[in-house]
């Protein structure tokens, strides 16, 4: 349970941020969700400052997270169809919480040098940031060492991904926000979000095994992380 108190800082300035952004009728919604998201970040970044990390786990997390990145361009025609909540799963399920949220946070970032960077950034570096951390916070559960549990899981973020970057969409009209704007929102997002979560389940299915051993070898052979 030592992560917990930064997770609970975390999502508790999140949700002070969705209540904010929501409470605020003028231009800067967008602003205000970047800089309250980097708050949300900001003291989960700060265990991980506490534990000293060697060169070679920090090249294992750049390679890690530069795969999961390029993972996104073959499949760039396909919407929602990627294999990088997948590769940040199996990474946390391995390495742990720490090493998924760094690896998730930073393949959203890296990515969006080929796709473009914008207000929807800070919102893929949470949400695959989270992908990562529960993944990790829950790899010793019965749940995530069965091949089944884990798909599970990877389908279930594949929706909550999915209705985290509706977030960002929404507080950019403020001006035409209205319940029916969120209902619409979300009702148009499902077939993209059902997409990722079924995309999920395949490559975890295909990559699980495969991917586990390797790492899982780096990992002992080596003593990371």
């Amino acid at each position: 349970m030592r992560y917990r108190y930064p997770i609970f800082i975390a999502l508790a300035l999140f949700v002070v941020g969705l209540a904010l952004t929501a409470a605020l009728q003028d231009r800067h919604y967008i602003l205000l969700s970047l800089v309250l998201l980097a708050a949300a970040l900001f003291p989960l970044f700060v265990r991980l400052e506490r534990r000293p990390i060697e060169s070679r786990e920090l090249v294992l997390l750049a390679v890690l997270s530069a795969v999961a990145a390029v993972s996104r361009i073959p499949f760039a025609a396909l919407p929602s169809v990627q294999p990088v909540s997948a590769i940040v799963i199996l990474s946390a399920y391995v390495f742990g919480a720490e090493a998924g949220l760094i690896i998730g946070a930073m393949a959203a970032l890296v990515s969006n040098l080929y796709f473009g960077q914008g207000p929807w950034t800070p919102w893929q570096m949470f949400s695959w940031g989270m992908v990562g951390l529960t993944a990790g916070w829950l790899r010793n559960t019965r749940w995530m060492r069965s091949k089944i549990g884990m798909m599970a899981f990877g389908f279930i973020w594949g929706f909550l991904f999915g209705w985290i970057m509706n977030i960002w969409y929404i507080i950019s009209l403020p001006d035409a926000f209205s319940w029916g704007l969120v209902a619409a929102a979300y009702v148009s997002s499902f077939y993209f979000d059902l997409a990722h979560a079924l995309s999920n389940v395949i490559f975890l299915s295909i990559l699980s095994g495969s991917w586990i051993k390797v790492l899982e070898r780096f990992r002992k052979k080596y003593g990371l992380l």
